[in-house]
């Protein structure tokens, strides 16, 4: 399956679906943040992945992040939620096309060791200064800047 991205774009199919998910920012406590080389467009970005049935959105931040990573997390806050309908993501395999729509949560790890999944190629604690160098997607670029710009509030947008 291939994760396509869209962003104001004329080109971009309609969305025709909807889905909450969440992304978590772990920080390690030396400041590195947990980042996934995803396996579907070939960008870094923050763990993270929709929301099933039965479950809050803090627990699906923390089954994500377990599942794509390796690493067990505490939600510790909220960066945002974002919910832009200029951002379309389109999923090749069967021409499913999300609104956006992810909040964003802070976390601590708790235990576990860095480890790739079928969704992330790469898993790395990275350094805050080292994440302009990596290819990332504009939406998660976002995210990951409100971040580090240290908010004092959530983006809601």
């Amino acid at each position: 399956m291939r994760r396509i991205d869209y962003y104001d774009d004329p080109e971009a199919p309609p969305a025709n679906s909807i889905v909450p998910s969440a992304n978590v920012v772990v920080v390690d406590d030396a400041g590195a943040l947990l980042l996934i080389h995803r396996t579907d467009n070939d960008n870094w970005a923050l763990p993270g992945g929709a929301m099933d049935l039965g479950e809050s959105l803090v627990d699906t931040a923390v089954r994500e992040t377990q599942e794509e990573t390796g690493i067990v997390c505490e939600v510790t806050g909220l960066v945002g939620i974002y919910t832009d309908p200029k951002h379309v993501i389109l999923y090749t395999s069967d021409g499913e096309a999300r609104q956006e729509f992810s909040v964003v949560f802070t976390a601590r790890p708790i235990s576990g060791t860095p480890t790739p999944s079928s969704e992330s190629r790469h898993v790395e604690w990275v350094d805050p200064d080292a994440v302009d160098g990596l290819p990332m997607d504009r939406s998660m670029r976002t995210r990951v800047e409100h971040y580090l710009s240290g908010r004092r509030a959530p983006y809601l947008g």
